[in-house]
């Protein structure tokens, strides 16, 4: 796709005029938002799943040696 947006920014140095963006920038610009969005969603449900493991054993600690003892098989 060789297809561009020309845009006008302003700034304090003045107005730029004709700055060339093209549609591919854009697309990737939506495409890493999209990626970090998920990431924080996989983010917040991994904290989401440690609380509710840590509720359900009784805390940190019985957490962490529950899970050494599946580690261990006992």
């Amino acid at each position: 796709m060789s297809e561009t947006l020309f845009t006008k920014q302003q700034s304090q140095a003045g107005i730029q005029e004709n700055t060339k963006t093209t549609v591919s920038t854009e697309i990737d610009k939506v495409i890493i938002g999209s990626i970090a969005a998920f990431a924080g969603i996989v983010g917040l449900w991994s904290i989401a799943c440690l609380a509710s493991a840590m509720f359900q054993a009784g805390g940190p600690l019985q957490l962490v040696a529950g899970y050494f003892k599946a580690l261990a098989g006992m």
